[in-house]
């Protein structure tokens, strides 16, 4: 068993790649905030993928925020900022690489002057964001920037030296107008309907509110393109660092594995220049849009679709839905019937067969992903992902009653057990709020703004609601599901 470092990657197994460029030559030109599992199985890899190419200025700089962080942090240095990435194939063959691009990793609450001085630097002309969707603070309901988290407030009321991203941000480039250096692009690969104007919402608030002046410059000069970004990544556990151990030999502390599939589709719209990613797999398009509805409604609104019914039904792990004729018949019908009538035409895209990759991809028992994983921070899911195609197809006439049941899934979901008796796996920054709600009266869950707006008002979503509602109490999901396609 061999300790990953970088003096250890010449005795590594040979079934494993590693960096052949010079890691001290590398010029750390990304900034990136949050660096998890999906963004070390995406973009740091793209990148090690361009510095193998030769295209050494294109480095990562990692940036930790959030207190729990400091574990990646502490990995990271331990490791020479590297780790290994096994991709796991539907047939169950894996291939590992051990990922050099990040070669810089600073700690919001060691230095937060470091990180804005990071940021300042003329070298830095891209800063990438991973921050989740709830990590923006911008409304889902209005558009407006409508921050909750206790750093961004704390920012927002003149707190110094920043500690927020947007705290971090605005600074940063407060010290770059005023020092004549352009603006670097602001890149968000989060999993949002439009995350480039998600991004500029919440930076121009934020800016807006500290300095108007500041907030004009920021509108003209920083770009911030839209894309589509898509791997399934599980949460890395001890169970994955053991398996990796024992099939590549390598002691890492914080390994990533995801499936093999991988997709980025980036608008080409950058402030201060770009990687040539489309010589390593990106495409690189002038309208996102069309990708990103489709990855949206399609993939992550049918993580929502299976997650709270399967959970209820007892079950744990994505592929165990994903392989039952019930749970795929349900998924399918969501997919055909309700979000595919309301996408635009995707370019190179047949929608059946990529519906059908999906239902494969789901259906990987190697990745083990787990249903949990996938319903984390609902509140702030579902109105990115499945209630813009409840709003379309109210909107069209067409059937909305597939998501119905999920909205009622999730409600029963919040009531904290399962048909067996087991705690539910809810995390939600809104949870205790939600919970109220639904012990009080189900009915009035669509009555909350945060998450549907106006569109809980909608007589036809309440009627197909509350019907839903009545068929999980009277069959439990299994039943309600199959009574639906009845």
């Amino acid at each position: 068993m061999t300790d990953l470092t970088a003096a250890a990657l010449p005795s590594l197994a040979a079934n494993v790649s590693v960096p052949t460029y010079d890691r001290s030559a590398v010029r750390a030109r990304i900034v990136h905030f949050g660096v998890g599992g999906f963004h070390r199985a995406h973009e740091a890899m793209y990148l090690d993928r361009l510095l193998e190419a030769g295209h050494t200025e294109w480095g990562l700089c990692g940036v930790g925020v959030l207190s729990f962080d400091a574990a990646m942090r502490d990995a990271l240095a331990a490791q020479d900022d590297l780790y290994t990435l096994v991709t796991t194939a539907p047939d169950g063959t894996s291939a590992a690489r051990v990922v050099g691009s990040i070669v810089e990793y600073l700690f919001v609450p060691d230095d937060p002057e470091a990180v804005v001085a990071k940021l300042a630097d003329p070298d830095t002309a891209i800063v990438s964001l991973t921050i989740t969707e709830g990590g923006y603070g911008v409304d889902d309901a209005t558009g407006h920037y409508a921050p909750r988290d206790e750093a961004t407030l704390a920012d927002l009321d003149g707190a110094t030296p920043p500690r927020s991203v947007m705290g971090l941000l605005t600074d940063a480039l407060r010290r770059r107008r005023d020092a004549g250096i352009p603006a670097f692009t602001v890149m968000s690969c989060d999993n949002i309907q439009g995350n480039g104007h998600v991004a500029r919402a919440a930076l121009l608030g934020f800016a807006d509110r500290r300095d108007a002046a500041l907030s004009g410059w920021i509108a003209e000069n920083v770009s911030f393109p839209n894309s589509m970004v898509d791997r399934i990544t599980p949460v890395t556990t001890d169970e994955t660092r053991e398996a990796i151990a024992s099939e590549f030999g390598i002691q890492d502390r914080w390994p990533v594995r995801s499936e093999s599939f991988e997709q980025w589709v980036l608008e080409d719209a950058f402030t201060a220049g770009r990687p040539p990613f489309d010589e390593v797999g990106v495409q690189l398009v002038d309208d996102v849009e069309p990708y990103e509805l489709m990855k949206l409604r399609l993939l992550n609104a049918s993580h929502q679709a299976m997650s709270y019914l399967g959970i209820l039904s007892g079950a744990h792990d994505v592929h165990e839905v994903c392989t039952d004729p019930l749970f795929v018949d349900f998924l399918k019908g969501y997919m055909h019937d309700e979000a595919i009538p309301t996408l635009r035409a995707v370019p190179g895209i047949d929608l059946d067969a990529y519906c059908d990759q999906l239902i494969a991809r789901f259906g990987s028992e190697a990745i083990r992903d787990t249903l949990a994983r996938q319903v984390v921070d609902g509140s702030d899911r579902l109105p990115k992902f499945l209630l813009p195609v409840v709003r379309e197809q109210l909107a069209a006439g067409g059937r909305i009653d597939h998501a119905a049941l999920v909205l009622a899934g999730w409600s029963v979901f919040l009531e904290g057990r399962t048909e067996s008796g087991e705690e539910t796996p809810a995390v939600d920054s809104r949870l205790a709020e939600l919970r109220a709600i639904v012990a009080q009266d189900p009915a009035s869950l669509l009555d909350y703004a945060p998450v549907f707006g106006d569109l809980g008002q909608n007589p036809r979503l309440r009627e197909a609601y509350l019907a839903a509602r009545a068929s999980l109490a009277e069959r439990g999901a299994r039943g309600a599901i199959a009574a639906l396609a009845g």
